[in-house]
């Protein structure tokens, strides 16, 4: 067995959802997801329920590439390392996709951009039916550090990023998530449009450069979508006990929790609240990725 290619990307998680508004962004986050292309099927066994590496396959087909070494479709496997629990709203199908694009890429040896990586990643996960808009601004967030706001409607990839920022400064927060076992559904596009308010209120933050704010106004939204009074009563009880931000991420179920790293206490408080009072919680301990931020050329 031969590795023929390699990939990394990372997972995400919510400022805005995307099928709120039609526009969408994530923040990227340090859960390290590591995707080998293979000549041999791995004796480890393989975790891809949705099918995203065959549509990842069919996706880079379809845009006219070629598999790497001569090979068959039926001839390539995949092992996967990753750090993301799926299904949960942090962007491991995102992420996956991402990292196996970048394998073969690394395969055959091409020089492809981030925004086609991004393209493709897209189009897999509708393919694969794992995503309702096709999750633009997730692949850009495990795909690269920051965030970007994305209009999902846009005509081309470049044309839809409206804003991106580097994120909140990584070293000045503690991040947390509250993983809480595979969602059991995803909701229905026409149950968004009764937060809408509370996604504008996102969007605002958003662009006001008030990332945290953005990450609890969604939350917000979320959980009334979702109907899940659990996640609103650990996102209250977090804010009662010293985070700043807290909020469910993507279609659930994780929560994401920001509490400032100069007030250990607080945090250290959390990580015994939740382990405690709500044992079927695992909790993660994770950081923002942040972008390099381009000097003005002018200075």
């Amino acid at each position: 067995m031969a590795v023929i290619g390699k990939g990394q990307a990372h997972g995400a998680c919510s400022l805005l959802h995307a099928a709120g508004l039609g526009y969408g962004c994530s923040m990227a986050l340090d859960l390290p997801v590591a995707v080998r292309l293979l000549d041999k099927e791995s004796k480890r066994t393989l975790s891809d329920p949705d099918g995203v590496l065959e549509a990842v396959v069919d996706i880079w087909i379809a845009n006219g590439h070629s598999l790497p070494n001569g090979l068959e479709k039926d001839d390539l496997h995949w092992a996967v390392a990753s750090k993301i629990p799926p299904r949960q709203g942090l962007k491991s199908s995102a992420a996956v996709s991402v990292a196996a694009l970048r394998a073969l890429i690394d395969s055959t040896e091409m020089e492809l951009e981030d925004k086609d990586v991004v393209l493709m990643s897209a189009q897999a996960q509708l393919e694969a039916g794992v995503s309702i808009t096709g999750s633009i601004d997730d692949s850009w967030a495990c795909a690269t550090n920051g965030w970007k706001l994305i209009d999902v409607n846009a005509e081309t990839i470049e044309e839809g990023i409206l804003l991106e920022g580097p994120g909140p400064v990584a070293e000045d927060w503690h991040v947390m998530i509250l993983s809480r076992g595979e969602r059991v559904s995803r909701p229905e596009p026409e149950a968004f449009a009764a937060q809408q308010q509370n996604f504008i209120q996102a969007l605002n933050a958003i662009q006001e450069g008030q990332e945290l704010v953005a990450l609890t106004w969604n939350g917000r939204a979320m959980v009334g979508i979702i109907s899940d009074p659990a996640a609103r009563k650990m996102t209250n009880d977090a804010f009662v006990n010293g985070a700043r931000s807290s909020g469910i991420s993507g279609s659930g179920s994780a929560i994401v929790v920001v509490t400032p790293s100069i007030s250990k206490p607080s945090y250290e408080r959390l990580k015994k609240l939740f382990s405690t009072r709500y044992t079927n919680v695992e909790i993660i301990e994770t950081k923002f990725l942040n972008a390099e931020v381009a000097l003005d050329e002018t200075e």
